[in-house]
Parts: structure tokens; C-alpha cells; sequence
């Protein structure tokens, strides 16, 4: 009994971690009001926490695009390359949440939340949100 019982908690333990590493890749972020594909974005982990940095541009702008409407260091600096989102901790319902996610085009940063939804492996679900507590959440696809 007290093998099985150690086996149920191995198993538990290893499908935790797992499920805590699927957001974990590189997925390609899609414009929620235009539905066209705008870039690759690859979801790392560094330190415990989670990043996200732009890895390939897929619009008309290409490898070109500046960050012209960022503010301090990131003024006029490629898009390409760049860290966009930062600093997220995983919470007990594994969700990434707790860090910030930048908007290359208006230049603002929103508190964000990433999750892939249950059963949906192909999706990650990206949240921003607003000081005001308004928030917009798009659908990202992994690259494959």
C-alpha cells in the first residue's frame, strides 16, 4: 500500500511539473482584432520565472520594426529580440502571473497572465491588464 501511495504521488508530482512547463516554447501571437499572425515569441524560463522575447516578425514591418512608441531604454530598439514579457511566478492554479507583458506597437506595459487552458496543449492564453483592472486576453499558438 505504501508503494502505491508513493507511486500516486510520483505520478502527481511529475503531471504538476509538467503542466507547469507547458507554457514553455515558442508560440506565434495573433492579432486579437485583425486575427492575422504578428510574430514568434519564445517563452523561457530564467531564474524560476518566466520570460517571453520576440524571436520572428511575421508582418509587412519584418526584422526591421522599431519600437518607436516604447518608452526609456526600449525607445526605437529593435522589435526583434526584444523581452516582452518579464518576471512572471507561477501561482497554485498554474497560471503565470506577477510580471509585466510590453505592446511593441503602443508602447505600453500591462500586468500579464499566461495559461494553457486544459486539454489544449496548442494554446496558450495571453492576458493583459490594465492599472484600471480592464483587461484583454488573446489565443497564441505554438509554433511547431
Amino acid at each position: 500500500m505504501k508503494q502505491l501511495s508513493l507511486l500516486l504521488l510520483l505520478v502527481s508530482s511529475s503531471m504538476s511539473l509538467m503542466a507547469q512547463e507547458t507554457v514553455l516554447g515558442t508560440w506565434k501571437s495573433i492579432d486579437d482584432e485583425t486575427g492575422e499572425a504578428k510574430s514568434h515569441v519564445q517563452i523561457f524560463k530564467k531564474g524560476g520565472e518566466v520570460y517571453g522575447k520576440i524571436v520572428k516578425i511575421l508582418t509587412d514591418k519584418g526584422d526591421e520594426a522599431l519600437c518607436e512608441s516604447c518608452k526609456g531604454k526600449r525607445k526605437n530598439k529593435p522589435v526583434l529580440g526584444m523581452t516582452i514579457i518579464e518576471s512572471l511566478e507561477q501561482e497554485n492554479d498554474g497560471r503565470w502571473r506577477g510580471g509585466d507583458i510590453l505592446d511593441p506597437e503602443s508602447g505600453n506595459t500591462y500586468g500579464c497572465v499566461l495559461w494553457v487552458p486544459e486539454g489544449k496543449s496548442d494554446e496558450l492564453k495571453v492576458r493583459g491588464r490594465h492599472w484600471t483592472g480592464l483587461y484583454r486576453t488573446q489565443t497564441w499558438f505554438r509554433v511547431k
